[in-house]
C-alpha cells in the first residue's frame, strides 16, 4: 500500500515538474517574492566568460524568475542565426524561468554593414522563430506566458507577453533602442507604426486587466530608454512619444504602483521621471510610478527585485554585484 501511494505521489509530482514546467496561475495570492533583472549582456568574449558567474549567482538565489530586458549581443557583432541560437542555449541554463525582451542590437540595428547588412524585419522574424515559440518561457523550469499573438488582430507579435505572479501583473513589449526603428527608412516607419499600435493596445489591455483583478502592482519591461528627460519635440524621442503619453495616462488611472524596467543606455538608476519637466517647470512627481534601468555592458551584475504587499512601495531593488566579475 505504501509503495502504491509512493507511485501515485510520484506521478502527481512528475505531472507538475517532470517537464520543468511551472504554470503560474493567474491568482490573487498576495505573498512576498523576489526575482532577477538583467540586460545588455553579454557583449564580448570577456563578458561571455563572466556570464556563468552571473548565472550561478542568480541560480543560487530564491528568484522566482529572471527577466532580460534586451540586447543579447553588442551593436557591432554579426546578427546571424548562430549567435541567436547560442544565446538561447545560454539562457536555457538558468534554473528558473527566463523571459527575454528584444533589443535593438538583435534586429533594429542589424542593417549596419558591420552587423552583416541584414534586413531588420527579417531578423525580427527570426527572433520570433527562435525565442518565442510556444507559450513557455526559456529556462530549465519554465513559466506559462500569455502572448499578444493569441489575439488574431496582433497575430505576429509573439514577443509581447504577460504573466501574473502572486497577483502582480508583469508584461513586456518590443520597444527597442535606435528610436524604436522610427525615422530611418519608409520601410522602418511602416514597421514601427504597426508594432507601435500593437504595443499601445497591449499596454492598455494589461493595465485594464490589472485594474479588473485589483492588482496592487504592475511591472512593464522594454529594452529602450525612451528619453523621459527630452522634450516631446526632440527627435531623439520621436519614436517613443506615443508610449510615454500612454504610459503616463494609464499610470495616472491606476490606483497601485507601476514600475517600468528598461536597459539600453547601460546606466543603473532608479528614479521617478514622470511627468516631463524642465528646470523652469518643476512638476510634482507621479508617486506611483518608478523607472528602473538595469546594469549593462561592461558591468556583468544584476538587480535583485523584491515584492512585498506590506510595503507601501510594493517593489524594492538591490544591487547584486557578482564578486568574480
Amino acid at each position: 500500500m505504501f509503495k502504491k501511494y509512493l507511485i501515485i505521489g510520484f506521478i502527481i509530482f512528475a505531472s507538475v515538474i517532470g517537464l520543468g514546467t511551472l504554470s503560474y496561475a493567474e491568482s490573487s495570492a498576495d505573498k512576498p517574492f523576489e526575482f532577477a533583472l538583467i540586460g545588455d549582456l553579454p557583449y564580448s568574449a570577456e563578458q561571455e566568460a563572466k556570464f556563468p558567474s552571473l548565472m550561478a549567482d542568480i541560480n543560487r538565489s530564491p528568484a522566482a524568475f529572471v527577466v532580460h530586458d534586451g540586447d543579447i549581443k553588442n551593436g557591432s557583432s554579426v546578427c546571424d542565426d548562430a549567435t541567436f541560437v547560442s544565446r538561447k542555449q545560454l539562457f536555457d541554463n538558468f534554473e528558473m524561468p527566463f523571459i527575454l525582451v528584444y533589443g535593438d542590437n538583435e534586429w533594429t540595428d542589424c542593417h549596419r554593414s558591420n552587423n552583416g547588412s541584414y534586413d531588420p524585419v527579417e531578423r525580427l522574424a527570426k527572433l520570433r522563430e527562435i525565442f518565442s515559440q510556444g507559450n513557455q518561457s526559456l529556462g530549465k523550469r519554465t513559466l506559462t506566458l500569455t502572448r499578444q499573438s493569441e489575439n488574431p488582430q496582433f497575430a505576429k507579435f509573439r514577443e509581447n507577453v504577460r504573466w501574473i505572479y502572486h497577483g502582480v501583473v508583469f508584461f513586456a513589449i518590443n520597444m527597442p533602442g535606435s528610436n524604436n526603428n522610427f525615422g530611418r527608412t519608409p520601410e522602418g516607419d511602416a514597421e514601427y507604426a504597426d508594432r507601435n499600435s500593437a504595443n499601445l493596445a497591449w499596454i492598455k489591455e494589461c493595465f485594464a486587466l490589472a485594474k479588473g483583478s485589483n492588482s496592487k502592482g504592475i511591472m512593464l519591461v522594454a529594452q529602450a530608454n525612451p528619453g523621459f528627460e527630452f522634450d516631446p519635440t526632440d527627435k531623439r524621442r520621436s519614436g517613443y512619444n506615443d508610449f510615454i503619453a500612454t504610459l503616463e495616462t494609464e499610470t495616472g488611472n491606476f490606483p497601485g504602483q507601476v514600475v517600468f524596467v528598461h536597459g539600453d543606455t547601460h546606466y543603473f538608476r532608479i528614479d521617478k521621471p514622470l511627468p516631463h519637466f524642465t528646470d523652469e517647470t518643476q512638476l510634482p512627481r507621479m508617486k506611483n510610478f518608478t523607472r528602473v534601468e538595469t546594469f549593462g555592458s561592461p558591468n556583468v551584475h544584476w538587480l535583485r527585485a523584491f515584492y512585498d504587499p506590506q510595503n507601501p512601495n510594493l517593489f524594492e531593488f538591490k544591487q547584486q554585484i557578482v564578486p568574480k566579475n
